[in-house]
């Protein structure tokens, strides 16, 4: 392998390590600040904590971080499962990029070490997730199945927050809150969330179709 073939197999390697190191430092970061706090539903640790990991930002970030991680590690890693964990994370990811930004920011009035988690999970990850699966993939991964099976994590998802809020009265975020807004209301919200999700994964599969063709034309 050449210099430049080298470089070029290292870009990848180091974008996906930096991406990981970013999710990570986002997640202990605001792991130490929800440790640290006394608001919210749960005021008392371990709960606190333990409920972090009830919003999808967490989760999203979470399979954004593993997946690169990975990647980083073993570049040419490949299953099934793999690839439905790659795409959900980067999918994740840009919906939260989106909901947030659309629907959440102006709710936030954060200062000190949680605004900066929040920028990290809710602004930085999404973009690193899309701009890495946009420059270095892996190509040719998304196909209808892939997709089929991307669907799982977020429905899992919505029916756990759905009946864990419905036992307990915690909801994640206004949007789905159905002591506020009742279930009509939280599905029609859902189901316009699941659409942008539906969108953003055929568009993927269209899109990382397009860039392998051009790459073996290459």
């Amino acid at each position: 392998m050449t210099k430049s073939g080298a470089g070029r197999a290292l870009t990848p390697k180091i974008f996906h390590a930096v991406t990981a190191l970013v999710v990570i430092t986002g997640l202990v970061v605001q792991l130490f600040v929800t440790a640290n706090g006394t608001d919210g539903f749960f005021p008392d640790n371990p709960d606190r904590v333990f409920n972090m990991f009830a919003y999808f930002t967490i989760l999203s970030n979470v399979l954004l971080g593993g997946t690169t991680l990975l990647l980083a590690i073993t570049p040419e890693r490949d299953s099934l499962l793999f690839r439905t964990l790659r795409l959900n994370g980067v999918l994740c990811m840009a919906v939260t990029g989106i909901v947030y930004h659309v629907a959440l920011a102006d709710l936030d009035d954060l200062t000190g070490w949680a605004a900066v988690a929040n920028l990290l999970l809710h602004t930085v990850t999404p973009i690193l997730g899309v701009l890495g699966w946009l420059l270095f993939g892996p190509r040719g991964r998304t196909d209808r199945t892939v997709v089929a099976w991307s669907i799982a994590f977020p429905l899992l998802w919505l029916v756990f927050t759905l009946v864990r809020g419905a036992a307990i009265g915690f909801w994640p975020y206004p949007f789905v809150n159905a002591d506020d807004l009742g279930y009509a209301k939280v599905l029609v919200n859902c189901l316009l969330v699941a659409l942008l999700f539906l969108a953003l994964a055929f568009g993927a599969m269209l899109l990382d179709r397009r860039l392998n063709r051009t790459a073996v034309e290459r």
